[in-house]
């Protein structure tokens, strides 16, 4: 419980500068507000710390998003050593955000392109777990509708045998083996090892039932704006929502790279690649994300299936390539 005093100062802190908790909009990284109303992001009652040492008396804490040296801020600006008669303190934390598991790595019905899927290891590798990334959902000619993603994910480089279970999400996530199952491995392009070449690294799963999956993608992609895949082409602008790391904006820098992926069986050589870097200072992906559809940003087309990476470069096969070597089409 806090005293009258500590109660009456920190409302009357609250008032006088939490203000509405907006952002302000001129913020970049290389000005930002000082101005109590944009800055301050909390307040709350606790021990004053003054060059690492904790005090034992309470005091008016204020959390802001970004600590200024009080000589760069004009007077009117600066958050009164006292308030009430009780004294104050400002410790930086950076703007508050909502954390989660992230939704990828959730089970979800109907599961989503962008999330959680994933084989069960059985043999020598029993009680490993995994987790890969749902692309899309794709049809063949008899209306029947698949999962998209690597033979990797899915198919445990050529490993996995037909007719096994596919689980939303991977064990890695917590899949359930019990519960958790919505498709069945149907078809995967073998992956060759080197000095053999390959295009693709893909696999589709039958849905158990159509209602466990539907075709959009996890925010922020969305929907596909058609079903009709678009050539990848350097510079185009792309987005994608992986198991690993959400939500990345990417670049296309490379539509014929012959690389060389490392697997667990070994080195297989890949021909003509899209490469990808990724867009802010982050990277386009990790491990866990491959399996995610690739998509225009705008345009809203399919271009690429995301299947490898370092922490710089996005490895990605072309998805028209992906298509005709699984004779499917996207929904």
């Amino acid at each position: 419980m806090l005293t009258s005093k500590l109660q009456s100062a920190k409302d009357a802190a609250v008032d006088l500068f939490l203000g509405t908790g907006k952002a302000f909009e001129g913020l970049t990284a290389l000005a930002a507000s000082t101005r109590p109303t944009h800055n301050v992001v909390g307040v709350g009652v606790g021990p004053k710390e003054t060059d690492g040492q904790v005090s034992v008396g309470k005091c008016i804490r204020f959390y802001v998003e970004r600590k200024v040296a009080e000589a760069s801020i004009p007077r009117e600006f600066i958050i009164p050593r006292t308030i009430r008669g009780v004294p104050t303190d400002v410790i930086e934390t950076g703007r508050f955000h909502a954390l989660a598991l992230p939704i990828a790595r959730t089970r979800m019905r109907p599961a989503k392109g962008g999330c959680s899927v994933g084989f069960r290891f059985t043999g020598a590798k029993a009680g490993y777990v995994m987790a890969g990334t749902m692309g899309t959902l794709v049809t063949n000619a008899a209306g029947k509708r698949f999962i998209l993603s690597n033979n990797h994910v899915i198919a445990n480089e050529n490993a996995l045998p037909l007719g096994s279970p596919i689980f939303q999400p991977g064990f890695l996530d917590n899949g359930d083996p019990a519960t958790d199952q919505i498709a069945k491995l149907s078809k995967f392009v073998k992956i060759k090892a080197s000095p053999a070449w390959n295009r693709v690294d893909a696999a589709i799963a039958e849905l158990l039932q159509p209602s466990l999956a539907v075709r959009n993608i996890l925010p922020s992609v969305g929907a596909l704006k058609s079903t009709a895949p678009i050539p990848a082409a350097i510079g185009m602008k792309v987005h994608k929502h992986g198991r690993t790391t959400g939500y990345r904006r990417g670049t296309v820098v490379d539509i014929a790279a012959d690389v060389n992926i490392t697997f667990d069986f070994g080195t297989a050589r890949f021909a003509d690649q899209i490469v990808i870097v990724g867009q802010a200072g982050q990277s386009f992906s990790d491990s866990g994300d491959s399996g995610s559809l690739i998509v225009t940003r705008p345009g809203g087309r399919a271009t690429g299936l995301l299947f490898a990476g370092s922490a710089s470069h996005t490895i990605a096969n072309h998805i028209a390539d992906v298509l005709s070597a699984l004779k499917v089409s996207l929904l």
